[in-house]
Parts: structure tokens; sequence; C-alpha cells
């Protein structure tokens, strides 16, 4: 059995190799438009969500409103998205995709599917199930988990 210094090179192996090379493997059709995989996720969120604020963004993905309005300036600035002013209350702005950040977003998205797609090909339908069970179970328990733990002991 492996010692606990073993699995923990391990993992900072997986990490340098896997882990990093998998992020740019998924992030390399959203740079060929000057996005980052981040703000093409925002682009995606504004496209299946019509009217969506920027609170909204910033609550479902547990980030400050600052840094989505980051995000959101590369995507105002490449002319895929626009703010359209709620009737209700002028003073609250939607985030509305243009007809461009559609195109852009459906193109990135093809190419994604296609890539995630050859893997699958690869590595097999059942053991890509199977990582990414173990990987989102990672996650929840660990990874979320610590934070969630982090948010309790600082109340």
């Amino acid at each position: 059995m492996a010692t606990e210094d073993q699995l923990l090179d391990k993992a900072i192996n997986i990490y340098l190799t896997g882990l990093k090379g998998l992020e740019s493997f998924i992030s390399e059709p959203a740079s060929e438009y000057n996005l980052s995989f981040e703000q093409f996720l925002i682009l995606r969120m504004i496209i299946s969500h019509p009217n969506i604020k920027l609170m909204d963004i910033a609550e479902q993905r547990q980030v400050t409103r600052s840094a989505v309005s980051r995000q959101l300036k590369i995507l105002f600035r490449q002319a895929y998205v626009e703010q359209k002013a709620d009737p209700a209350d002028r003073r609250r702005m939607f985030l509305i995709a243009t007809a461009k950040g559609v195109a852009v977003e459906t193109k990135i998205w093809q190419k994604i599917t296609q890539r995630f797609s050859k893997w699958v090909q690869i590595y097999g339908k059942d053991r890509a199930d199977q990582f990414l069970t173990l990987f989102e179970d990672f996650n929840q328990q660990i990874i979320q988990g610590k934070i969630r733990k982090r948010e309790r002991d600082n109340d």
C-alpha cells in the first residue's frame, strides 16, 4: 500500500500533468475567440437564462459580483453580450447575448463536445463515467466540503 507521501507525490503529478492539461484541453476552443473558459461559461449561462442579472451569475457561480463584472467586460468588448434595462425597474440591468455571442457560443460548444467525444471514445464510456463519478464525489466531499467548513468556521 502507498504511503501518504507517495499519494501526495502522485496527486501533485496528476495535478501538474493531468488536471492542468485537461483544463487547457477544454479551454482551448474558447481561446480561439479571445475568451477564457470562464468567460465562455458565463456567456453560455447568459444564453441559457434569458434576462439573467450579474448578481444571479455571481450567486450561481459562488463568486463576487466584481469577479463576474471583470469577466463580463471582455464579453461586452467583444460584442457577445449587451445589457437591457428591466422595464419594471430601470436601475436593474439584464444581460442578453447578441447574435454574435450566440454564434460564437455554438461554435465553441461544438468544438468542446467533439473533443470530449473523442476522449470518451479513447478512454471508454464506462471508464469515463467511473472516473467522473469518483472525481465528482471527491469534489463534493473534499473540495466543496472544505469550502463549506471554512464558511462555517468564519461564522
